[in-house]
């Protein structure tokens, strides 16, 4: 019998709160992908008996109804004429999921969507720095040269024009015009202006007195050189300023109008709001900076938060609280232990997440960007993996907190200013103290990444271990499908054998995704990726797992198993559980299946495999 395509969108509505507990809805080959407002008013037992939906997923705040390929789009259309929604698209509502995350969350994600592309410049361009100045402390005389100088400034470039670099990637982020955004970050650098990085040592500031009917506003002349956060703001600002403009702009004249006006209002508002904001947030961290660090207990807070001034592009103005404490008569650089143990942690949570990660494109930025970090420059080690993953930005401010403190206690210094980590020794009253401090920061900051951070997983807790009866027995098997989004294992031991072959005309169909059926020799499951459990069926014969690009897996033990209600299987995990590569998750009785008359082949899907690009099968691999 047909499916009454009207009833399916019907009684899906009705079960999931109605339309107005829809926020987006769309589809994909297989499935009808929504976001719900309030997931307490949706029926999920009602949802999966609809005639129709052939299995439900949560994942990262989507709903995600298995209908089959064909028929989705059928059922699509009918529930936007019964709620009255227009199209969508996948990205609209991945957008949409992610705008029910905390504000905090998605702040982080969207300075981590800002950098991911940019990084390959800034790894390259921070370790070049931190060797090329480490070479000049050691060789004196090559810091004279032409060499040098040619090297300094090749390494330079990414970091002298950085805001440049974070506008463009910025504008493609939040929608907006690249080549605007190109303009805001060289304004924002423009040589007209003051060099962020020397204005903390001139004692008059060039500005501006813009004259606005009774007021004046003045503005000093300063650029954004190192900074980051406000170059993000004023890109957002400028994005919907455009997008605004577009909306309501003639079209004759949007062409000259929305750019003018985008570039003038963004510039505008960016040197006379943004602007003064940052500098008086500049002040008073400097400020405090000054009154902290007189006592170990400030010298550990600083510590802390020192990698978040590097994010606001901060920390370059410590340089006056350096050249202050070397201006006395003896005067030693007690600053310099401070910052070299901040970054060195950094160095550390960094390096723990390059060999622990087994993706290879996050070791592949890890690994160099914790040399960078080792030798001073912390901005590849920070935006590239530990604020990207926040765990070990957490780690890293422990680590340098217990290290600055000890630099405080210790009473070491430094004899210059301009250098920390390992090129620090070269200034260094006090090698062996500080050698001390570098192992306190580094090495506390990577044992607590390394216990902290999970990958594909930056907020996880340690997973549980498999039931008290069951020790815990990690095993994994070769790649049984592969995508642009990763691999994935065979989740047990036994033949593999295509999904078309599986005996159930609905997994053979590729109704529920593509991947393999396996003709199990064992009786245990193992999690094929690192990732989530996304649900876990009641029966217990079926395991659902997001993991990497938002991979969805599902593994299915037997056909037609649900009719058992779980006897013969026993799960080791729980919806919500943090999973790890080879970790044991399921046990299932095959006699007991065969006893019952079902087939006893694991399936083994990617339920989006259409999500991806070069996805391959068993022995296509």
């Amino acid at each position: 019998m047909a499916l009454d395509y009207r009833k399916c969108a019907e009684e899906i509505v009705s079960h999931i709160g109605g339309r107005e507990n829809i926020v987006q809805a769309a589809h994909c080959a297989t499935r009808l992908r929504l976001v719900i407002k309030d997931n307490g008013k949706v029926d999920k037992k009602a949802l999966e008996n609809v005639d129709g939906v052939k299995g439900m997923f949560e994942n990262n705040g989507q709903l995600q109804l298995i209908i089959g390929t064909g028929t989705v789009n059928k059922v699509y259309a009918e529930f936007l004429s019964v709620t009255g929604m227009t199209e969508a698209t996948k990205d609209d509502v991945k957008a949409a999921a992610a705008a029910g995350q905390p504000i905090w969350k998605r702040m982080l994600k969207a300075v981590g969507d800002v950098f991911v592309p940019i990084l390959p410049a800034i790894v390259a361009s921070g370790l070049m720095m931190g060797l090329v100045e480490a070479l000049g402390k050691v060789y004196p005389e090559f810091a004279s040269t032409s060499w040098y100088d040619f090297l300094d400034m090749v390494a330079n470039t990414a970091f002298a024009y950085l805001p440049v670099i974070v506008a463009i990637s910025a504008a493609r982020v939040f929608g907006g015009n690249t080549f605007l955004g190109a303009v805001i970050g060289l304004a924002m650098i423009h040589a007209n202006l003051v060099n962020a990085w020397v204005v903390g040592t001139m004692e008059t500031i060039p500005s501006w007195n813009f004259g606005i009917l009774n007021f004046v506003i003045n503005v000093q002349k300063v650029g954004y050189q190192g900074h980051v956060i406000p170059v993000i703001i004023a890109v957002w600002l400028m994005c919907a300023i455009e997008k605004w403009l577009h909306k309501h702009t003639p079209e004759m004249i949007d062409l000259f109008v929305v750019p003018f006006t985008t570039v003038l209002l963004t510039t505008f508002i960016t040197f006379t709001v943004i602007g003064p904001i940052f500098s008086q947030l500049e002040t008073w961290v400097l400020e405090g900076a000054k009154i902290l660090v007189k006592n170990p207990i400030g010298s550990a807070i600083m510590g802390a938060i020192y990698p978040w001034t590097v994010v606001m592009g901060l920390h370059h103005m410590y340089n006056v609280i350096e050249a202050g404490m070397l201006a006395v008569e003896g005067g030693l650089n007690t600053w310099m232990p401070i910052a070299s143990a901040a970054n060195f942690a950094q160095f550390g949570a960094c390096l723990a997440i390059g060999f622990k990660a087994r993706n290879a494109r996050t070791k592949v930025v890890a690994v160099p960007s914790s040399i960078s970090a080792a030798l001073g420059i912390t901005e590849p080690a920070i935006f590239g993996i530990n604020l990207r993953f926040f765990k070990p930005i957490i780690a890293g401010m422990i680590g340098g907190t217990v290290g600055a403190f000890y630099g405080a206690m210790s009473g070491i210094g430094a004899k210059a200013y301009g250098v920390t980590g390992i090129p620090g020794y070269l200034t260094i009253a006090q090698p062996v103290q500080y050698s001390i401090l570098l192992a306190i920061s580094g090495g506390i900051a990577f044992v607590l990444a390394w216990v902290m951070w999970h990958e594909d997983a930056p907020e996880a807790e340690a997973a549980p271990a498999p039931s008290a009866t069951e020790p815990e027995k990690a095993i994994e098997f070769g790649t049984v499908i592969t995508s642009s989004a990763g691999d994935i294992a065979q989740c047990t031991a036994g033949k593999v054998i295509p999904y078309t072959d599986i005996p159930d005309p609905t997994f053979a169909a590729g109704t529920l995704g593509q991947g393999v059926g396996i003709q199990p020799e064992d009786e245990y499951v193992y999690a094929p990726i690192d990732g989530e459990i996304s649900s876990v069926a009641e029966s217990k014969h079926a395991i659902g797992i997001t993991g990497a690009q938002d991979m969805e897996v599902l593994i299915h033990v037997g056909v037609d198993t649900v009719e058992m209600k779980g006897d013969g299987f026993e799960d080791f995990v729980k919806e919500g559980d943090k999973v790890k590569k080879g970790q044991r998750i399921m046990k299932f009785d095959r006699e007991k299946i065969k006893k019952a008359g079902h087939p006893d082949t694991v399936v083994l899907l990617l339920t989006n495999s259409d999500d991806y690009d070069g996805v391959k099968f068993g022995a296509d691999i």
